[in-house]
């Protein structure tokens, strides 16, 4: 199990590398001068090369690559060009409120989607199966930049039964969590039908009924358990599309998150900041995807086994 782990670390440190890669020379290609936001476009030439110096940016890109890596090998992520404060500082602040979201997001999915693909595959083609699907079909359609502003004017407009926007207790979590989730839910709920139909009609299932076992002994003990591998499996790879979506939805819901501080960043030409928070995500993602496969073992001894066995 450790040198399995060992191995993945290994081989997940170049996809981490060529994403900040990729970040770091898209931010820098975007036109827009920190320099030029940050002391206007009236501000004297001299003003502006005395802060672009004082700032590293007159440095060539390859040398500000080079620094921003020997940092990142020595935990420094830099400081904010804009607040003037360590960019580990910043995501620290901003980072628990976008793992609060995220981690909601997760759960409300989860306790939606389970329990409605398992009893669509069930009942196959029942009037819950077609509804089940059809929501599910919105669900998938629906983007989160225009199902946040709706639930916004239905539930806390209209009703007035949420806060629009803003940080506070579970009033404040529901409708971004929500928002965030339910794509996550209509492909949880395909798969888990799917996933259901398909253990139903193995053999071992046949047995069990030829054997006389109860229908919810049958999918409780049998169908369930090796049904969950391919949902776990699209459980870990949503993850990191939740992570992205939160920049959406804390943007609409004025969520003091990541993905807040990320697009603030971005329309400030603030270099360190975004690399740092694309650098999180990489990481968060890659831990995830980790994590999904050391649950496998769990689901499925054959997996574990074999793991052992390497």
């Amino acid at each position: 199990m450790r040198s399995y782990l060992v191995r993945r670390l290994v081989l997940a440190a170049p996809v981490v590398l060529g994403v900040v890669t990729l970040v770091f020379l898209l931010i820098h290609l975007i036109p827009g001068d920190p320099v030029e936001i940050m002391l206007g476009e009236s501000a004297h030439p001299a003003d502006r090369d005395a802060l672009r110096e004082a700032l590293g940016l007159d440095r060539p890109m390859l040398e500000q690559y080079g620094s921003f890596l020997w940092g990142l090998c020595r935990g420094d992520l830099g400081v904010s060009l804009q607040q003037r404060r360590p960019v580990t500082a910043l995501i620290r602040e901003h980072y628990p409120a976008t793992l609060e979201l995220t981690l909601a997001a997760m759960l409300i999915s989860l306790l939606i989607a389970l329990p409605a693909g398992i009893l669509s595959g069930i009942r196959q083609y029942s009037v819950w199966d077609h509804s089940t699907m059809f929501l599910a079909l919105l669900g998938v359609s629906m983007p989160n930049l225009w199902l946040g502003p709706l639930l916004i004017w239905v539930f806390s407009i209209q009703l007035g039964w949420f806060p629009v926007s803003g940080k506070g207790g579970l009033a404040h979590l529901l409708l971004p969590a929500l928002t965030l989730g339910a794509s996550m839910a209509a492909i949880v709920a395909r798969m888990t039908r799917s996933s259901v139909l398909e253990v139903l009609r193995e053999d071992y299932v046949m047995t069990a009924r030829a054997k006389g076992l109860s229908e919810a002994r049958i999918i409780l003990k049998h169908v369930l358990r090796n049904a969950m591998l391919p949902v776990l499996t699209v459980v870990g790879l949503q993850f990191g599309a939740l992570l992205a979506g939160s920049i959406i939805t804390e943007t609409i819901f004025s969520w003091p998150g990541l993905g807040t501080l990320m697009v603030k960043a971005i329309q400030t030409r603030d270099y360190p900041v975004v690399q740092g928070c694309v650098l999180l995500i990489a990481l968060s993602y890659v831990l995830v995807n980790l994590l999904t496969d050391l649950l496998y073992g769990v689901i499925d001894p054959r997996i574990r086994y074999e793991g052992n066995r390497e």
